[in-house]
């Protein structure tokens, strides 16, 4: 009978802690949100300073990218990810100099949203791996959050190529194109 009670006891004490564990991987998941959210701004508005700043070198790109810029600040969570996918495919068409300081700046943004992106999609991860486990689904533990969801979007990088007289033209590839390959 001792032992019955003991057991009740110590399986209690586990769901408790199980379900506490839940909700602060929940807490992290909202914490890596807004820090995902802040860098996705932060980027957003370098983009439109650096269309702006290049508007009468590049036209109709630094235009695209400024809508672009805006249509991602603005967008609702549901059409982020295709807004901010959108900002990096008009970014990767800007003829860009990677010694330019705005591109620096440019490209430290896309660094930290990498960065950022990461440790939000890692927190889902260990979030979704907790609550899908056998007894968090029996007792329910975590119901009454949403369940958490990825943040997938393409990088931005600034590649780096020689420069000067001798130098060949650089090209990126379009988010989603395929790179060549040596041959």
């Amino acid at each position: 009978m001792v032992g019955a009670g003991v057991a009740i006891v110590l399986v209690s004490m586990y769901i408790t802690w199980l379900a506490g564990r839940i909700d602060r991987l929940h807490a992290r998941v909202a914490s890596a949100q807004s820090a995902l959210d802040a860098q996705l701004v932060r980027r957003a508005a370098i983009a439109a300073q650096l269309a702006e700043a290049r508007e009468e070198q590049i036209g109709a790109r630094a235009a695209a990218v400024r809508s672009a810029a805006k249509a991602a600040l603005h967008a609702d969570p549901d059409q982020r990810e295709a807004a901010e996918n959108d900002l990096t495919r008009a970014l990767d068409r800007l003829p860009l100099d990677a010694d330019d300081p705005m591109v620096i700046e440019m490209a430290v943004a896309s660094r930290r949203l990498g960065v950022a992106r990461q440790v939000h999609n890692d927190a889902v991860r260990d979030t979704l791996g907790l609550r899908r486990r056998r007894l968090p689904r029996a007792f329910r533990l975590g119901h009454r959050h949403p369940l958490p969801t990825y943040f997938d979007i393409a990088e931005f990088t600034v590649a780096t190529a020689p420069t000067g007289p001798d130098a060949p033209e650089r090209t990126r590839p379009a988010v989603g194109e395929a790179t060549p390959g040596p041959g």
